[in-house]
C-alpha cells in the first residue's frame, strides 16, 4: 500500500510505517490541485490540517482506503462522503488529550492568580501586590462542555483541587468519577468556570453567543481549548465588558484559517483588538495539544490504528 504524507510529523510515523511494509511518499509543498492529479496512485493519506478534503478531492482519490489525521478533529474532511466511498477515517484524540487538559488547567490558574499581568508589571518595575491578589480554585464549581477525550482529561487534572466538576454533553451517560453529568439548565445554574471541549460540528458553530452566555446564573470564567468557530468573539467581548464573563483563556479563535496555521486573512477585527489589551484574557496560538510529548503520541496513535486496520 502507498501512503502520501501531506504534512510533516514525528519521524516515527514514517519509520514505523516503512517497517510495516508501506511505501511512504512525502509532498509538503504542492498545491491541492497538483495533489489531486496524482492522488489516485495512493491507498492512504496522512495530514494535519494543510487543506480540506472535499468531494472533488475524494472523487479524484479513486484508490483511497484511509485518511489519517494527526490530530483530534475531522472537520476539514467531508466525512459523510468519505464514508460513503468506504474510506476509513483515522484521528488521534488520544494523542494530545493530556496536553490539552494541562493547558486548560494552566490557563485557569494563570487567570485566577493574574500571572500574566503581574509578570508584565514586574518587568516594567511595578511592584503592585494588592492589585495582583488572586483567587483560589478551592471550592469552585467547574463546568465542562463536551465530555470526551479532552474534557475527561481536564477533569482528571482537577482532582487534586477540591472542586466540584460538572459536565454537559449531548451524549447520555458519559459522566464518571471525575465529573457529574447534569442537564444544561443545572449546569448553567451552578458553574463558576466554563471550559469548552467540543468538536466543530453544525451544532457547535457559534454555540457560545450572547443568548447562551446570559443563561448562566453566575458570572463565570471561560476557557476555550476546542475550536474557535464555536465562539462568537464579539459576544464574548461584550460579556467581558459587562462582567458576565470574569476572564477568558482562549487557545483558539474564530478568526483562524481552516488550516489553523494562520490567524487573519484581512485587517484585525475590533473584538480581537479588545482581547489583546484586556488584562483578564490569556491568549495562545492553538497550541493546547501542541507539546513535545503529544507530537510523538499523536504519530504513534496513527501508526497503531493503521496497523490494527490494515496489517
Amino acid at each position: 500500500m502507498k501512503i502520501l504524507h501531506l504534512d510533516t510529523n514525528h519521524q516515527l510515523l514514517l519509520n514505523q510505517l516503512n517497517d510495516l511494509g508501506f511505501q511512504n511518499d512525502e509532498d509538503y509543498s504542492s498545491s491541492k490541485e497538483d495533489i489531486e492529479t496524482k492522488i489516485n496512485q495512493y491507498d492512504g493519506i496522512i495530514l494535519r490540517s494543510r487543506f480540506s478534503i472535499d468531494k472533488q478531492f475524494l472523487d479524484a482519490a479513486t484508490n483511497l482506503k484511509f485518511i489519517g489525521r494527526v490530530g483530534a478533529g475531522l472537520e476539514n474532511i467531508d466525512c459523510a462522503y468519505a464514508e460513503e466511498k468506504r474510506i476509513t477515517l483515522i484521528a488521534a484524540p488520544e494523542g494530545n488529550r493530556n496536553a490539552v487538559g494541562e493547558h486548560a488547567l494552566g490557563m485557569l490558574l494563570s487567570l485566577f492568580n493574574k500571572l500574566n499581568k503581574a509578570d508584565a508589571e514586574v518587568r516594567q518595575g511595578k511592584w503592585l501586590r494588592e492589585d495582583n491578589r488572586g483567587i483560589e480554585l478551592y471550592g469552585k464549581t467547574v463546568g465542562i462542555i463536551g465530555y470526551g477525550n479532552m474534557g475527561k482529561s481536564f477533569a482528571r487534572k482537577l482532582r487534586g483541587f477540591d472542586v466540584e466538576v460538572l459536565c454537559y454533553d449531548i451524549k447520555p451517560h458519559v459522566g464518571d468519577e471525575n465529573a457529574k453529568q447534569v442537564s444544561l439548565k443545572e449546569f448553567q445554574e451552578q458553574v463558576e468556570v466554563v471550559s469548552l471541549h467540543t468538536p466543530q460540528t453544525p451544532l457547535t458553530l457559534n454555540m457560545i453567543n450572547t443568548k447562551f452566555i446570559n443563561q448562566f446564573k453566575k458570572p463565570f470564567w471561560f476557557l476555550n481549548t476546542a475550536r474557535g468557530k464555536s465562539v462568537v468573539t464579539d459576544d464574548v467581548v461584550d460579556a467581558l465588558k459587562s462582567g458576565k464573563i470574569l476572564g477568558a483563556g482562549l487557545d483558539v479563535l474564530e478568526y483562524e484559517k481552516a488550516s489553523f496555521e494562520n490567524l487573519f486573512s484581512s485587517e484585525m477585527p475590533y473584538a480581537f483588538q479588545y482581547l489583546i489589551n484586556a488584562q483578564n484574557v490569556i491568549l495562545s496560538p492553538h497550541v493546547a495539544g501542541w507539546t513535545i510529548e503529544s507530537k510523538e503520541k499523536l504519530a504513534q496513535t496513527i501508526v497503531n490504528k493503521i496497523k490494527a486496520k490494515f496489517c
